[in-house]
C-alpha cells in the first residue's frame, strides 16, 4: 500500500522585504526570491580616446608628395650593386680586351686585382673541359694557387728589394692570362687529341699566355728587362701544365 505525503503550497511574499533573509533552525518557511543587486543612477561615463591634434596641418607622409619622389634622392648617388660587391664588369671587359691584344697591352688596367674575372675563366675551363669528359675544376684551382705562389716567390727572389709584387695582384694577373687557356680549351672540343696539330695549337696558346703574363709582372712591379728570361720561362711551366691538361 503506498504511503501519502502532504505537500505544503508555495507562496510567493507580494512585497520585497527590506532585510536579508536568514533562515533559522527549525523554521519551515521558504526563502525569498532570487533578488538582483539595483542599478545605480550614475553609471561610469564614457572616456572619449581622440587625441587631438597639436598641429593643424597633416604630417608629410599623408601630404600628398609621392614617397618615391621624396625618397629618390638617398638612391641616386648610390653605387650599382655589382660594384658594392666588388665586380666592376665594366674593368673586366676591359682587361679581357687587353689579354685579347697582347701587342697593344695596358698595364695600367691591371694594378688593380680583382678575382671576379679570374674566377669566371677558370670556371670556364673547367666547364670546357667538363664537356670533353674531363672533371678538372680542382685540379685546375689547386694549380692556380700552388702557381701564384711559385711565381709570387721566385719574382721576389729574383727582384730582390725592387720586387713590389703581392700575392694577390700575382694571383689576378695569372687568372686574367688564363684566357688563352680558355680559348684553346674550349677549341680543343672540335680538333682531334692525340696528334701534333692539338699539340701544336697548344704551344701558340702557351707562348700567348706567357707573354701576356710576362709583361704584366715586368712593368707592375718595376722590374727591368733584364729578368724578362727567368720569369717568362717560370710563366711558361705554368701555362704549359694547363696545356697538358688540354692535349692528354
Amino acid at each position: 500500500m503506498a504511503k501519502e505525503f502532504t505537500v505544503r503550497p508555495v507562496i510567493f511574499p507580494s512585497s520585497t522585504p527590506s532585510t536579508p533573509y536568514t533562515r533559522r533552525p527549525g523554521s519551515s518557511s521558504p526563502p525569498p526570491p532570487f533578488q538582483t543587486a539595483p542599478r545605480t543612477s550614475n553609471p561610469l561615463p564614457f572616456i572619449p580616446f581622440d587625441i587631438p591634434s597639436t598641429s593643424s596641418a597633416p604630417p608629410p607622409l599623408y601630404s600628398g608628395v609621392p614617397i618615391a619622389s621624396s625618397s629618390s634622392g638617398y638612391f641616386e648617388d648610390e653605387p650599382p650593386l655589382l660594384e658594392e660587391l666588388g665586380i666592376n664588369t665594366r674593368q673586366i671587359w676591359r682587361k679581357t680586351v687587353s689579354i685579347l691584344n697582347p701587342i697593344r697591352l695596358d698595364p695600367v688596367l691591371h694594378e688593380d686585382g680583382d678575382l671576379s674575372g679570374p674566377f669566371m675563366f677558370l670556371m670556364s675551363f673547367g666547364l670546357f673541359q667538363l664537356l670533353a669528359g674531363k672533371f678538372y675544376f680542382g685540379i685546375v684551382l689547386g694549380w692556380v694557387i700552388i702557381a701564384s705562389l711559385f711565381l709570387y716567390s721566385t719574382f721576389n727572389m729574383i727582384a730582390g728589394r725592387n720586387g713590389c709584387l703581392d700575392l694577390y695582384r700575382c694571383f689576378s694577373i695569372i687568372g686574367y692570362c688564363m684566357l688563352p687557356m680558355v680559348i684553346f680549351s674550349a677549341g680543343s672540343l672540335f680538333l682531334p687529341h692525340g696528334g701534333t696539330l692539338i699539340f701544336a695549337i697548344g704551344m701558340v696558346f702557351v707562348f700567348w699566355s706567357t707573354w701576356v703574363c710576362t709583361s704584366l709582372l715586368l712593368r707592375l712591379a718595376s722590374c727591368g728587362d733584364e729578368h724578362r728570361g727567368l720569369v717568362g720561362y717560370a710563366c711558361w711551366l705554368v701555362y704549359l701544365l694547363f696545356s697538358l691538361l688540354v692535349i692528354f
